[in-house]
């Protein structure tokens, strides 16, 4: 069975998961921005194991972690999309613009692509290619559990910025409409920052994006 919980870290307060099969105690990480003691301590506490890094998106709060965590536990790098190459490439300038700690680059050990799946004991998760708050975005969804891995493509009343370098508010709009809400109103989804929500309510509600 898909399990997940979502750590807080940075101080951007990202949202990154651990994510785990109940039957094996195999886990990935998604988003590693920092703070990795912490994430540390909470994989130790839940007892898994932690065999992957998977990534929405290359921005320093989301990937900042990835090279020391992967270095550290030898861990393969799964995502982003090679979109986000320069965003990759950037990651020093970027730890260094917003105050973070030091980020070092690195080579995804696998880029993603829409359509891929990615696995993690028992568990298979979908990934949809969702451009436009950067272009090489993804999301991470598990059919079997509802649940999305959403990244800053969507967030509950609101909807990812998309004033960075290569953001596209038109291609972050068709992102949600078309890859997202086909995964079903029921699906809960758990955004980059902030609470989770369903893809229904913000179809209600969401002024950015409601009735769409």
């Amino acid at each position: 069975m898909f399990k997940y919980l979502t750590v807080p870290v940075t101080p951007f307060e990202q949202n990154c998961s651990i994510v785990w099969c109940s039957d094996t105690l195999k886990a990935a990480v998604i988003d590693p921005g920092g703070d990795l003691p912490r994430l540390l301590g909470a994989v130790k506490q839940l007892g898994v194991k932690l065999e992957q890094i998977w990534l929405t998106h290359a921005h320093i709060d989301h990937a900042g972690g990835t090279a020391e965590l992967a270095r550290l536990l030898n861990l393969p790098i799964i995502g982003p999309h090679t979109g986000d190459q320069f965003w990759i490439d950037g990651l020093p300038l970027q730890s260094e613009r917003f105050g973070f700690p030091p980020s070092e680059t690195f080579t995804p050990t696998r880029w993603l692509h829409d359509g891929d799946t990615v696995q993690i004991g028992h568990c298979i998760l979908q990934v949809r290619h969702c451009p436009g708050h950067t272009p090489g975005h993804v999301v991470f969804y598990s059919e079997e559990a509802q649940r999305a891995f959403v990244g800053d493509v969507l967030f509950a009343g609101s909807i990812g910025r998309t004033d960075f370098p290569q953001g596209n508010h038109d291609h972050l709009i068709a992102s949600i409409t078309q890859r997202l809400w086909p995964m079903g109103d029921d699906t809960v989804f758990i955004p980059g920052h902030g609470p989770e929500s369903t893809f229904g309510r913000e179809r209600q509600t969401n002024p950015y994006v409601g009735g769409t």
